[in-house]
């Protein structure tokens, strides 16, 4: 049911990126991609710290219903907010008590399911995953996790698919040559949402 999911998923996104020309250059990873803003979610444990009030600063987890406990604010809807929106809308509330109060919030354990920022690997592998993203990874990893290529598969004829800055951008990836030769050129660093897909041999 999942691949099937996936291969009508992959053909809709393929169709609307058919006029995306393949780069011949390598693709980038930017820092920016690392490091989208991040969504509050439930689950997460928050650190709020109010500047020379430490009586105020509080570490606190996001409760099931996507809220937080502040001293002098109260109940705080923090899901779905990123640090810096969280951090404007606690210094309203706690501004009202003290004068000009700089808060600021960093999430200290990313527990919540937004943090799984996820890679996907369709076509014609074994079996078609999206994964969570982990940094470092690459091309060959998430190939092996997805089983390798199926015996109708086009190794060399792999794309990788990346949304970056200027567009789509779609790189071409030779797995034969990085599965059975170990020629690593192509053997790319993912970032948070690529999508590599294996297309299928036409008989």
């Amino acid at each position: 049911m999942f691949k099937k999911i996936m291969v009508s998923w992959l053909g809709l996104f393929l169709v609307a990126c058919s006029s995306v020309e393949v780069s011949k250059e390598a693709p980038e990873l930017s820092a920016g991609m690392l490091m989208k803003e991040y969504k509050i979610g439930v689950g997460d444990l928050l650190q709020v710290s109010v500047w020379r009030n430490p009586d105020l600063s509080i570490s606190v987890p996001v409760r099931p219903d996507g809220k937080i406990s502040v001293p002098l604010v109260g109940d705080v809807v923090a899901a779905g907010r990123t640090s810096p929106e969280l951090s404007q809308e606690l210094a309203k509330g706690i501004g009202s008590f003290v004068r000009n109060p700089e808060v600021t919030v960093i999430v200290t354990d990313p527990r919540s399911a937004n943090y799984l920022q996820r890679v996907r690997v369709t076509g014609s592998v074994k079996q078609p995953q999206s994964l969570g993203y982990q940094q470092g990874m690459t091309v060959m990893d998430v190939v092996l996790q997805a089983g390798g290529v199926t015996p109708f598969g086009v190794a060399n004829g792999a794309l990788l698919y990346r949304q970056t800055e200027h567009g789509l951008k779609v790189y071409p990836v030779y797995l034969e040559d990085i599965l059975e030769e170990g020629k690593l050129e192509t053997n790319y660093e993912l970032a948070p949402s690529d999508i590599l897909t294996v297309p299928e041999r036409v008989f």
